[in-house]
């Protein structure tokens, strides 16, 4: 597997989200259910193929995925860089609010190591920016823990471009992890070169558009209920024909490599910059070794140029949340 820069060392040039293994919210998962024991085969498998950049989050599950993450990988802790992520209220097993108080950080971090079973975590999120805590006192909370030795990189979840400006004056932004993906580009006018300009890695979420460009989905009603491919607006109606128009342009792409749509897409993200590091979930291995095998792909000129036309910024149809409260959070 070919590798990275990530803050002062480097990790899989492309990663394994693991949220698939237990959702957000009580949900016991958000893309279907789970074999357990295949879940952990993935996790397994990802660390023999050199795939070692894992990311959880104790909203996930919520606290569940981080300790069954932790439980997996315990003897072989040290082959894998670790991220999670703080910045919500849980109450009742929902999410309540965002806090990323100080004190709240620390609790969460705490809480976090104890599920994981490890000594460091090594790549610390804020998931969403909380407008009512100056993002400057989020950084010296940073370089407080940094200090301690509890976590080695600190990170930003879906920031605005202001507040990634702040945030780098403040203290040293390691990673920055956002929404990206041929079907959704917005990152690439403000945030993509801020990260560029100061040496911070940018890890894309949902880099195969929450398994859309995979060219193996559904309309959002034939899912089951609890999935939430069922409420995706981009899944919906009319909006999922024209985003269809998409997919035949990647799978046109696909068939002149032999390769398959996952794997083009991922490859035209890892194209648009040294410092891009996606982190595609799956829950089956035979998914996961398609997903790391796009680090071997590499596109033509013509090839980037018919997908740049085929999925322009903002081409895609349909808002990326269904929940207003959801969009609010984002680019903060």
């Amino acid at each position: 597997m070919k590798r990275r820069s990530l803050g002062t060392t480097d990790v899989s040039a492309i990663g394994l989200g693991c949220m698939g293994f237990a959702g957000v919210s009580g949900m016991s998962s958000m893309y279907g259910e789970v074999d357990f024991d295949e879940a952990r085969r993935v996790m397994h498998r990802a660390l023999d193929l050199g795939l070692d950049f894992l990311d959880t989050a104790e909203v996930y599950g919520p606290f569940a995925n981080e300790e069954f993450v932790g439980e997996t990988i315990r003897e072989r802790r040290d082959d894998a860089f670790l991220a999670t992520k703080f910045g919500f209220r849980i109450e009742d097993g929902k999410v309540a609010g965002l806090d990323s108080r100080p004190a709240h950080i620390q609790e969460v971090c705490e809480a976090s190591l104890r599920r994981l079973g490890t000594d460091r975590i090594d790549l610390f999120y804020q998931h969403r920016v909380d407008p009512a805590v100056p993002i400057e006192d989020v950084m010296e909370t940073f370089a407080a823990l940094k200090r301690a030795g509890k976590i080695r990189f600190a990170g930003l979840s879906e920031p605005g471009p202001e507040t990634l400006k702040r945030a780098i004056a403040a203290g040293k932004v390691d990673a920055v992890q956002s929404e990206y993906s041929l079907w959704e580009r917005t990152v690439e006018d403000d945030i993509l070169p801020l990260c560029r300009e100061h040496g911070i890695a940018f890890v894309p979420y949902s880099p195969l558009g929450r398994g859309f460009l995979t060219g193996q989905v559904k309309r959002a009603e034939d899912y089951e209920e609890g999935d939430y491919r069922r409420t995706d607006p981009r899944y919906r109606g009319e909006n999922y024909d024209a985003n269809m128009k998409l997919v035949n342009a990647v799978k046109t792409v696909a068939t002149r490599h032999d390769a398959t749509p996952a794997q083009v897409a991922l490859a035209w993200l890892l194209a648009q910059a040294p410092n891009v590091i996606p982190i595609p979930g799956t829950k089956k291995v035979h998914r996961l070794e398609e997903n790391a095998a796009a680090a071997e792909l590499s596109l033509s000129e013509q090839d980037l140029k018919d997908l740049a036309e085929a999925a322009p910024v903002g081409g895609t149809a349909g808002e990326r949340y269904a929940n207003p409260a959801m969009l609010a959070m984002v680019r903060r």
